[in-house]
């Protein structure tokens, strides 16, 4: 548990900083916590400790092994990233920036914990500590009506998510007396006709579909990530999105793996709605944040699409596909942040003349979109083409996977679409373009060179995250 205290003890000294820099000075705090961040994740990968592959803790409800490893180094890139747009975003923070770094730190503290959760307590205390800072990122922006719109949205239904999961493991200890993931293995085969553990474990599946805004789950995504703060926006697409599928996948196949194996047709539904719900709703939308954050649903779907193979390769490949969606989303929403930073609204509109305001951040919003669309030779191809092969491979024993796959190449085909009528805003828009040259500082140039070497190093050459993954969905034991 080094990291996770080291993570906490961070926020701290954010919080205490913010007390005593000038005002004019806040800005920086929120590269100083970049830096610390980055020298957690280096030392992650030397052997020190600070992530070990075996071992547990709290009598076996906190788990660190390979799964918990790739998550938390994933957590780590995504909320370096976010710190850097942050800090670019300050000024639209009119106060409490020093706050709102802290409040990411402590965000990511909630989703370290969630990585290596292994028993229902630890799952429900690190799911709420990454819900309740995100309460207050989403609203941060107090003087905005949308913002706080977003807030009360993501409150109320955050909260009603939070019950049915809280009702859910008290169904599940209930009936079974275990709360520990490997001790309710051990005798959910006894369990599985029994219809309160049935619905306990309904229950917390609809707990984690909304954190993973799986349809029907999804309603909040939208005007929520239209709302926010567009760096929270950011961390909601990828770093909450994340924790919800860690957990997901922890609870399915190892708690309940005896349940799961009987829930195909169900995990196949969801998976095929979500893809086709997220992508037709997108195809309207002229505001990028709510374009994305119905794509958000649509990638829902996608990275379903590894948990409904119910196969150790789905597994791999969806962990490989979160890894490259960081590097897309990220790089989207940075431009996106910069671009309008000082406007009232996030039209795609706002796009138009980019390439002549900055040639950088139109290159790099062409290369999120043809990544998220699933375009080669970027991350967004191979991911989703891992995906379908692992669906693929279901076919012969379950014919259902080969309508979920040309579902799922649908969707590719539909986001094509939406996806590029936002390179075509930057390129060769109708409206009539600012041509004001866009200044980018050294860091977000660096956060931007990140997210750019990401996408084209997962798809290019794929072999060195691939052989994580592997070990990592192997915890998982399917």
């Amino acid at each position: 548990m080094t990291l996770e205290i080291c993570v906490m003890a961070l926020g701290v000294v954010l919080m205490l900083a913010d007390f005593w820099i000038p005002a004019e000075r806040k800005k920086f705090l929120g590269y100083a916590a970049a830096a610390a961040l980055t020298g957690l994740l280096v030392v992650s990968f030397s052997g020190a400790g600070v992530c070990s592959l075996t071992g547990t803790a709290f009598h076996g409800m906190f788990a660190e092994d390979a799964l918990a490893v790739f998550f938390k180094r994933l957590f780590l890139v995504a909320a370096i990233l976010v710190l850097l747009m942050s800090a670019e975003f300050s000024d639209r923070i009119m106060a409490g920036i020093g706050e709102y770094y802290s409040l990411i730190v402590f965000a990511l503290a909630g989703m370290l914990f969630a990585a290596s959760a292994n028993d229902f307590t630890m799952l429900f205390v690190a799911i709420e500590l990454i819900t309740i800072t995100f309460y207050v990122l989403v609203s941060f922006q107090r003087g905005k009506m949308v913002s706080l719109e977003a807030g009360v949205k993501y409150l109320i239904l955050g909260a009603l998510s939070s019950s049915f999961m809280v009702f859910g493991i008290a169904l599940v200890w209930g009936t079974t007396g275990k709360l520990n993931f490997n001790e309710l293995a051990a005798v959910a085969a006894q369990f599985v006709d029994n219809k309160l553990f049935l619905l306990g474990v309904l229950f917390i599946m609809v707990g984690l579909g909304f954190k993973i805004a799986a349809f029907p789950f999804q309603i909040w995504a939208p005007d929520v990530y239209q709302g926010a703060p567009t760096p929270t926006t950011a961390f909601l697409a990828i770093g909450s999105k994340a924790a919800g599928f860690v957990l997901l996948l922890r609870v399915l196949f190892t708690a309940v793996p005896a349940v799961t194996a009987h829930w195909t047709h169900l995990l196949i539904v969801i998976s095929a709605i979500t893809i086709l719900y997220g992508n037709l709703c997108a195809l309207p939308q002229r505001n990028m944040k709510r374009l994305l954050g119905y794509s958000s649903i649509a990638h829902a779907g996608y990275l379903l699409l590894g948990v409904a193979a119910l196969t150790t390769s789905g597994q791999s490949a969806l962990l490989y596909y979160l890894a490259g969606y960081l590097f897309t989303v990220m790089a989207g929403f940075t431009v996106i942040c910069l671009v309008t930073r000082h406007l009232d609204n996030d039209d795609i509109s706002a796009l138009a003349g980019l390439n002549q305001r900055s040639p950088l951040l139109a290159t790099t919003m062409t290369l999120s979109m043809v990544s998220l669309a699933g375009l080669p030779p970027l991350a967004g191809f191979f991911g989703k083409f891992l995906l379908l092969k692992s669906v693929i491979e279901q076919g012969a024993t379950h014919h259902a996977y080969y309508w979920l796959a040309f579902i799922a190449l649908v969707g590719v085909v539909i986001s094509i679409y939406y996806y590029l009528g936002v390179v075509r805003a930057i390129y060769w828009s109708k409206e009539t373009p600012d041509l004001t040259p866009i200044q980018l500082s050294g860091p977000i140039k660096l956060a931007i060179g990140i997210c750019i070497f990401g996408m084209f190093w997962l798809g290019i050459f794929p072999d060195t995250v691939l052989n994580l993954t592997d070990a990592a969905a192997k915890v998982l034991g399917m």
